[in-house]
């Protein structure tokens, strides 16, 4: 699963790519540094892992992941090819999720590509491109489906009420995730044709070190502005971050981070926010050789989450066994869950619940 770091040239993107991947991106003060996206797989912190590992000792131990893509920056009038602008909008067709970077900070020093700092303009910007470029896909899918709903086609006729519904939303500056479309028309006539205003989003207010844990009255407006969004607003000084996470000793970290008022880094609660922006959750095997987080959709059935390991496991699978969480700390290892009667055996319908310890049986 893909997350895409979004926003205007020189807003901070490229700095939290490298402070969440500790991938080296190029970053530097002036736009469309960043030209070809950059990719990295960032773990996902989780203490529920480093429990397990004290409480099993495995020779490995292999955290879930997440990929972050930072995309080039994007200017206005980037849905007509300006700028980087095709470029971007195929890059970010790609990805599951977008990581909207807005400036929330002062700094005569880093110049802004409208001249001033204004998050609220900045955001418009970049949604006007987005949702002008979902137009033009609802309008060219919207002329063929107007043809077959002539004919009296029931389905196609469906359809082309759904699509100018869209159309009529994005011709008011709506995003295709605001707009009221009933969840079964969604996955059939919106899904498949994967807009990019549909995708999940969270803004991340980039502000300066002194406005880390309270914010300031640039992201009062974000929060403001997007209340009727049903997205994540999240504040992250991102140039402290970097410094941080350049740091190579945990406990000089800790001391820089309490510091400025934080009890972890601001990155990690992003990746965090960022897994379940995707409907991600975790499940988990442990055993001598290996405690591993598992990656799995919200509502994945045992199966599912057994094909995740390999696909032989799915197609034969017999049965999940299945340890809570919370037993397996409070017992302290799996013999004892055993012998206190709360290990479960679950079949094909069972639902993957977050934080499960799972063992498969299968037969190929």
């Amino acid at each position: 699963m893909k997350a895409g770091i979004v926003g205007l040239p020189n807003v901070g993107k490229s700095t939290l790519f490298n402070c969440l991947s500790n991938a080296k991106a190029q970053s530097a003060n002036f736009p469309f540094c960043t030209i070809e996206p950059n990719v990295g797989v960032v773990n996902v912190p989780d203490e529920r892992l480093k429990k397990l590992e004290e409480l099993v000792n495995p020779e490995r131990v292999l955290p879930a992941t997440v990929e972050i893509v930072d995309i080039a920056g994007l200017v206005k009038g980037a849905s007509k090819g300006e700028g980087l602008g095709n470029q971007f909008l195929g890059n970010i067709r790609e990805t599951d999720a977008i990581l909207h970077v807005l400036r929330c900070f002062d700094n005569d020093n880093v110049v802004h590509v409208d001249g001033c700092v204004d998050p609220i303009r900045d955001k418009d910007t970049i949604d006007m491109e987005l949702q002008l470029k979902d137009l033009e896909t609802v309008e060219k899918k919207l002329d063929k489906v107007k043809r077959a709903a002539k004919t009296g086609n029931k389905e196609a006729q469906k359809e082309q009420e759904v699509l100018t519904k869209l159309k009529e939303g994005l011709e008011q500056g709506k995003s295709i995730r605001a707009i009221e479309i009933s969840s079964e028309d969604r996955q059939e006539f919106v899904k498949p044709l994967q807009f990019i205003t549909d995708k999940p989003v969270m803004y991340v207010c980039n502000v300066d070190e002194g406005s880390a844990t309270s914010g300031n009255k640039y992201v009062e407006k974000v929060r403001e502005a997007v209340k009727d969004e049903n997205a994540e607003v999240l504040v992250l000084a991102v140039g402290i971050e970097a410094d941080i996470a350049e740091l190579e000793d945990y406990d000089e970290r800790q001391v820089f981070l309490e510091d400025i008022g934080l009890t972890e880094p601001g990155s990690a609660k992003l990746i965090r926010s960022a897994y379940k922006l995707l409907n991600q959750q975790t499940y988990f095997t442990a055993g001598e050789k290996e405690v591993r987080a598992w990656t799995i959709p919200v509502g994945a059935t045992a199966p599912q989450a057994a094909g995740v390991i390999h696909t032989d496991f799915e197609k034969g699978f017999i049965r999940a066994e299945v340890i809570k969480y919370d037993d397996y700390v409070s017992y302290g290892s799996e013999s004892k869950v055993r012998d206190a009667g709360k290990l479960g055996v679950e079949g094909k319908e069972y639902i993957v619940k977050d934080g499960d310890v799972m063992h498969f049986r299968f037969n190929v």
